[in-house]
C-alpha cells in the first residue's frame, strides 16, 4: 500500500464504523427524553440470545481495527468494552438500562479514532 493510500483507507473505515456505531448505539430517540438508543439496546431486550448476537456484531470494529494494524493493547481494550457490555447487559432489567447507556460500539470507534490520530501525530 502506498503511503498516501493509508489515510484514505483509515478515513473510509472510520466513516463505516461511525455509521455502524450510530446504528448500534444511538439511532433512535426515546420519546420525551434526550436519550437515544440503538439496535444493541433493543435486541438486547430479547432474553437469552439478544446480548450474545449483539456481542458478535460488536466485533466488527475490532476486526476493522486489526485490519488497520492497531496494536494488540488497543484491540484488547476494545474487546474488554464488548465483554463488559455483554456481561452486564445480560442481567435482566438492570442490564438493559446499562446497555442503553454504556454504548460499547461508540466507545470502540472513539478509541480507534484516538489511536489513529495519535499515529498521525508521531
Amino acid at each position: 500500500m502506498s503511503i498516501d493510500a493509508r489515510p484514505r483507507d483509515e478515513a473510509a473505515a472510520l466513516r463505516r464504523l461511525e455509521r455502524f456505531a450510530v446504528f448500534m448505539d444511538t439511532a433512535l430517540p426515546v420519546p420525551g427524553t434526550s436519550w437515544r438508543i440503538g439496535a444493541d439496546a433493543l435486541v438486547g431486550l430479547l432474553p437469552g440470545i439478544g446480548d450474545g448476537v449483539m456481542a458478535v456484531l460488536a466485533l466488527y470494529p475490532v476486526l476493522e481495527a486489526r485490519r488497520l494494524g492497531v496494536r494488540r493493547r488497543t484491540l484488547a481494550r476494545m474487546l474488554a468494552n464488548i465483554a463488559v457490555d455483554f456481561a452486564v447487559g445480560s442481567i435482566p432489567l438492570a442490564g438493559d438500562v446499562f446497555d442503553a447507556g454504556f454504548r460499547a460500539n461508540r466507545r470502540n470507534v472513539d478509541l480507534l479514532r484516538r489511536t489513529l490520530a495519535a499515529w498521525r501525530r508521531e
